[in-house]
């Protein structure tokens, strides 16, 4: 694959595996004639990236899997424009498969059976009763039918289907549906009037798993299912983090302004990542897209929206003209557009994210079908307010982000807007409601122009972010999958080299882990376990059963021993290969070989070694201390790289058991939800554009706070739940690690030095009080002269019985080693009674 896969597509893929395996053992015993695996996942999980993964796997294999050089797949949808897009998309992230091996089946198609080690795409509409690719003529020997037919007959086990139902337009007819789904069933029930066999093994990919369940209620085949979590994909920085709903305030002709409104949204999006994208080196500067949804026309007349004017409109507000090919339309006639003085070229929804050109697309309602467009980052609607359905489906298609990634520098660059001139309240409340209950949609932040609010950094504490920047330390928790400490290790060092930090580092490591398995080996002879091991490898006995008639009974006898071939060591070389990763089976071949060991002596301890749970064990604990040895000592030259390199250096460091701390970056802008509840507060590092800021504290934060105030701090932060920039720590419940988020960080300046301090008021009713408590005292352990205080406050009553802030300060050894002893909440209970800091 050109790209990594994110944990959660790894773990699907890993999962579709085990699927498939049993698959063929249920199909190869004759135990079931057919199985259907069904892999669900919502809109933006990268689907096609991990079905491409698969076939990479299934024709070269994998370290968990053998290849299939004589693989044949067969992709079928219902539209030919998404068979193109996923075929582009299979050709542009595979490494591995060949454009020649990718085949569009058209209606000259004619052949007995499918070619071996080939990926077919076929769509349903040249499969209806009228088309060509389903009758036999002078020009055609075989019907599609029989050649599929025909081809899981020669070559059985060879064939995976895979259904495509995984888009779907918002305007699509139920008859066309209705003809689609019909004939995707005769794929899974067979046909016998057309001579077509049910397909053995079939993929459903879906973002709907209700609607493709009703396509294959009619059997009675089993269904083994893959499910990607919606959670998992936000968590990813697949999808934008919010979405922002403009709508006026009273129910008035607001159009023209919120147009204008929605272009300034546009021109702004298109600054701001015209300027990250340069201040990070991207190969290619983002170029965001305003969509623009327009009301249906008539006989006379395209539309009833005044698009004309909005041409003009959006001229005066760029303040140039518009460019041919600038401005593009998806609506159903498809032909060039004439608006006033203006032509607007027809351009298919799934070509328009590789335009760069095409900053705006005025469309009708099926703009979703084939949409994959990233850059969409603003819509503007002058649709009516029951249209809403269509609009948060077109929403759901809209929320992938440019880059694949989240832009942790700037929250902004993390939101698509919309804006809904002849909304209301009540209406967007229903907007909000259709895009949370989508079945293919992932719910996201959604949030109106009064609930929804950026804060910028404060200019006048801009002295305050320069200090903490790579000062301050954070955790992320569970945000990866797991990778063996191995594999993560050398990826590291890998990272380390191509960023010319150190340029010897991952040669020098693999000489070492080198060594360390050679010892390993060495310590399996000494036990002597070697032999035997090695003997499970390279041969083994084969008996044989007689049944003899005369004594009718049964009768074992021992044949001579086998010896496996070279071709099977390499075999099992190779695969011990790709569990280890990074070449280290070819490096440790030739370190073997250049000792005068025998090359294939060297791939048998490569297949032991690799085999062998207990040595792997010692190996990966070594590269896990070995990794925070060498990402702490590298640390402060990764925190100046560019976003993306710093957050491949992330990944690595959250795919542990063992969380790893990371530099805290505060980005330029932060999205912050008010409601009614919220006041204004002084200080706060971030501020809106018209110098305020408000939140809502509850009554401990509110009154924490003033009181740090009174006592002088300089600054502060409100420190949000589960946002990608929050200050996070770890604390250990249950036996899982989990995040913690204190609700304040307090800043004070001495001189011209800063510090900085983390409050956390808590509940004493809470269950995770004790968990919490050691948490903060562990991270105190590794960080007390990063900050000033870390302290977890309640309010009591006091002697005076006044209430006050009763702080235990984990920056004090006393005090942390006392908490990392308790087991209970009396227990720390006495704590705050004994050793609590407290003014009274």
């Amino acid at each position: 694959m050109r790209e990594k896969l994110f944990g959660f597509q790894e773990d699907a893929l890993s999962d579709l595996h085990k699927r498939i395996n049993s698959a063929n053992s249920m199909l190869l015993s004759d135990a079931e004639e057919q199985v259907i695996i069904s892999f669900s996942a919502p809109t933006g999980s990268g689907k096609t990236i991990v079905m491409t993964a698969l076939f990479e796997d299934i024709f070269f294999g994998s370290a968990e899997t053998q290849g299939d050089p004589d693989a044949i797949v067969v992709w079928l949808s219902d539209m030919p424009e998404l068979n193109e897009q996923s075929r582009r998309k299979i050709e542009s992230k595979s490494d591995k498969i060949r454009v020649r091996n990718i085949h569009t089946i058209d209606s000259v198609f004619d052949s007995e059976t499918l070619e071996c080690g080939n990926i077919y795409f076929l769509n349903t509409q040249k499969l209806g009763s009228d088309k060509l690719l389903t009758h036999k003529s002078d020009k055609r020997q075989y019907t599609i039918w029989e050649t599929l037919t025909n081809t899981v007959r020669e070559y059985k086990g060879k064939l995976y289907l895979v259904i495509d139902e995984a888009h779907r337009g918002t305007n699509v007819s139920a008859k066309a549906e209705n003809a689609a789904k019909s004939i995707m069933q005769k794929f899974i029930v067979g046909s016998a009037p057309d001579g077509l066999c049910k397909m053995p093994l079939v993929i459903g990919v879906t973002a709907t798993p209700q609607r493709f369940h009703k396509l294959i209620e009619n059997t009675e085949s089993p269904e083994l299912k893959v499910i990607i979590k919606p959670e998992d994909v936000r968590d990813s920085g697949l999808l934008k983090d919010r979405v922002v709903i403009h709508y006026p305030e009273i129910a008035i002709n607001a159009d023209m302004t919120m147009f204008q409104g929605a272009v300034a949204s546009w021109q702004r999006k298109a600054e701001q990542w015209a300027q990250y994208c340069e201040k990070e080196r991207e190969d290619k500067t983002v170029k965001p897209v305003l969509v623009i949804q327009v009301e249906d026309g008539n006989n006379k007349i395209v539309s009833n929206t005044e698009i004309e004017s909005y041409l003009a409109m959006l001229e005066t507000q760029l303040r140039r003209p518009l460019v041919n090919g600038e401005v593009v339309h998806c609506m159903d006639s498809k032909k060039l557009l004439t608006v006033g003085t203006w032509t607007i070229p027809y351009m298919e929804a799934s070509r328009i994210e590789e335009s760069d050109q095409v900053n705006f697309v005025i469309f009708k309602m099926s703009l979703s079908t084939g949409w994959d467009c990233p850059r969409a980052e603003v819509m503007m609607s002058f649709r009516s307010a029951q249209d809403y359905t269509y609009i948060a489906q077109l929403l759901g298609r809209m929320v992938r982000t440019p880059l694949a990634r989240r832009i942790p520098s700037n929250d902004e660059l993390n939101e698509v807007s919309l804006f809904l001139p002849y909304y209301n309240e009540q209406t967007v409340k229903e907007v909000v409601d259709a895009l949370n209950s989508g079945e293919d949609i992932i719910p996201t932040d959604t949030v109106t122009n009064r609930t929804g609010v950026t804060y910028y950094q404060d200019p006048q504490f801009a002295d305050v972010f320069a200090d903490m920047d790579g000062k301050l330390i954070t955790y992320r928790i569970e945000t990866a999958r797991k990778i063996t400490p191995l594999r993560r290790l050398m990826q590291f060092c890998r990272a380390i080299k191509d960023d010319m930090i150190d340029i010897n580092i991952h040669h020098d490591m693999q000489k070492s882990i080198v060594q360390l398995m050679a010892d390993e080996i060495e310590g399996i002879k000494n036990a002597g376990e070697y032999d035997a091991l090695a003997q499970a490898i390279t041969g083994f006995n084969l008996k044989s059963l007689t049944f003899d008639y005369g004594d009718n009974a049964y009768r074992v006898d021992e044949a001579d021993h086998m010896i496996v071939t070279e071709f099977d060591i390499d075999r099992y070389f190779k695969v011990a290969g790709k569990k280890l990763g990074d070449g280290l089976d070819y490096a440790y071949w030739i370190f073997k070989h250049n000792q005068g060991l025998d090359d294939k002596d060297a791939k048998i301890e490569v297949v032991v070694l690799a085999g062998h749970n207990d040595a792997m064990q010692r190996i990966n604990d070594w590269c896990e201390d070995k990794f925070a040895e060498l990402y702490n000592k590298y640390r402060a030259k990764i925190g100046k790289l560019n976003d993306a390199r710093r957050m491949e250096y992330e990944r690595l460091s959250d795919a542990t058991d063992r969380p790893q701390d990371i530099d805290w970056h505060l980005p330029s802008s932060v999205g912050f939800t008010v409601g009614e509840d919220s006041r204004a507060y002084d200080k706060h590092i971030y501020i809106a554009q018209d110098g305020t800021f408000q939140t809502t504290l509850n009554a401990w934060e509110h009154d924490l706070l003033l009181e740090e105030i009174g006592k002088g701090a300089y600054a502060w932060l409100r420190n949000l739940d589960r946002k990608p920039w929050s200050l996070c720590i770890p604390y250990r419940s249950a036996g899982k690690i989990l995040p913690m988020y204190p609700d304040l960080l307090i800043v004070e300046k001495d001189g011209e030095d800063y510090s900085y301090s983390i409050l956390e008021p808590h509940d004493p009713s809470r269950t995770d009080n004790v968990a919490k408590a050691v948490g903060l005292a562990e991270f105190a352990d590794k960080h007390q002269f990063t900050y000033n205080r870390i302290q977890l406050i309640r309010k009591k009553m006091g002697a005076d019985r006044k209430e006050h802030f009763y702080r235990l300060d984990m920056a004090k050894v006393q005090v942390r080693n006392k908490v990392k002893a308790i087991t209970d909440n009396a227990a720390l209970d006495a704590l705050f009674d004994t050793d609590a800091d407290v003014d009274v």
